[in-house]
């Protein structure tokens, strides 16, 4: 049965043509090329590399950057409405698009020199090139401040030393962004593939985002020239303007599992028969149909304010940790519910529910946990510093 997205306040009304035309064409590629081999991927524990060149082709990377080097110049509601769709499909393939294009391009093409860009901002668009994001570290998390990797400088560029953990598409990568401490100042720097020293091993042994790659990043005495920095920024303000791009991407994203955890239970409880009718027809399965279209319908709206927040030019970091946070729970207690719904047809692959419930495990912590964002918050609204 094909999916029938929610839109019980009629939001596709709020919509450009140009953002429903995105919507379907990552639709339609989630559908054809996704769902047919995604749980097979989420099964063997690997990334279906043969999705990026496709990705690419119907502009996935880079989606909001300027089209003089290659990508789409599309706004924020695009974005967000693509990787709702991806996440639909399973939160590996969005995560993938949303490093690519909120961790790796977007640092380049905002903190970047002109000849960063034309290098890769290209390549990157078209998937000649794939990028991860070096910040999190074995003990550095939710206080990035505190990170060890440092770079010093040398006679010609930097030596850098350190390492990073938990890094979507580290193993792919053909550059990294990663942050580290130059004299005590936090910078950005590109460090590129087969450089003498850098290594970057898959992190085995996941439960969750198993169609996903994640890596270590480990540098032990890494020579980088003198164009390897990012010249454009200096302090965290430059990686927490990374994570407020792909908080964004991520609020968006969820919406799509909470989708297709919604869309799976009410065909399931339409044609699961007990006691003589369908399961639909009991009051505690509607109640909790309802309470997934109830929340996921108050999410479509959150994204799409935040959207338009995001194109006007005036988003507070504050307000996508309020999206990020809500909607991350939401999902996770959605897809929680229709394993419910599916009763013990929940845990077999033939149903994304139980794919879709690990991977929000994951993504719920990824970029800020819940209750990091719930401390932005409360500091925010009090004025009040509950972290130190």
């Amino acid at each position: 049965m094909s999916f029938q997205h929610p839109d019980y306040y009629n939001i596709d009304e709020l919509l450009t043509e140009e953002e429903k035309l995105v919507r379907q064409t990552v639709r339609d590629f989630v559908d054809n090329e996704v769902l047919p081999i995604i749980e097979h991927s989420a099964r063997e524990g690997v990334f279906p590399m043969h999705l990026v060149k496709k990705m690419a082709e119907i502009g996935l990377f880079g989606i909001t950057l300027p089209q003089e080097y290659g990508c789409a110049g599309l706004n924020s509601t695009c974005y967000g409405l693509a990787m709702q769709e991806l996440e639909r499909g399973d939160s590996g393939i969005r995560s993938f698009a949303s490093v690519q294009s909120s961790l790796v391009m977007y640092p380049i093409y905002a903190f970047g020199s002109e000849e960063q860009k034309r290098k890769w901002l290209p390549r990157l668009a078209a998937g000649d090139a794939i990028g991860c994001f070096g910040l999190t570290e074995p003990d550095a998390g939710s206080n990035p401040a505190s990170m060890v990797t440092n770079a010093k400088k040398i006679e010609g560029g930097f030596l850098l030393n350190g390492a990073k953990m938990w890094i979507t598409n580290g193993t792919l990568a053909d550059v990294a962004v990663v942050w580290a401490k130059l004299d005590g100042v936090v910078r950005g720097f590109l460090v590129e593939k087969g450089m003498k020293g850098f290594t970057a091993p898959e992190m085995k042994g996941k439960h969750s985002l198993r169609a996903s790659v994640t890596s270590e990043l480990v540098f032990q005495d890494v020579e980088l020239p003198e164009d390897s920095i990012l010249p454009g920024v200096e302090g965290l303000r430059g990686p927490l303007s990374c994570l407020t791009q792909a908080r964004y991407g991520i609020s968006w994203g969820v919406v799509g599992s909470a989708m297709a955890c919604y869309d799976s239970s009410l065909n399931y409880a339409k044609s699961r028969i007990t006691f003589g009718k369908p399961i639909a027809g009991y009051q505690m399965i509607q109640e909790k149909l309802v309470l997934m279209l109830n929340e996921i319908t108050k999410a479509q709206l959150l994204c799409w304010r935040l959207g338009k927040i995001k194109e006007s030019g005036n988003l507070r970091p504050q307000q996508v940790s309020l999206a990020k946070r809500n909607n991350c729970e939401m999902a996770l207690t959605i897809a929680r519910m229709a394993r419910e719904i599916h009763g013990a047809n929940g845990i077999l692959d033939e149903y994304p529910i139980m794919r879709h419930a690990a991977n929000l495990e994951s993504v719920k912590t990824y970029e800020g946990t819940h209750e990091m964002h719930t401390l932005i918050l409360g500091q925010d609204i009090t004025g009040l510093s509950a972290f130190s």
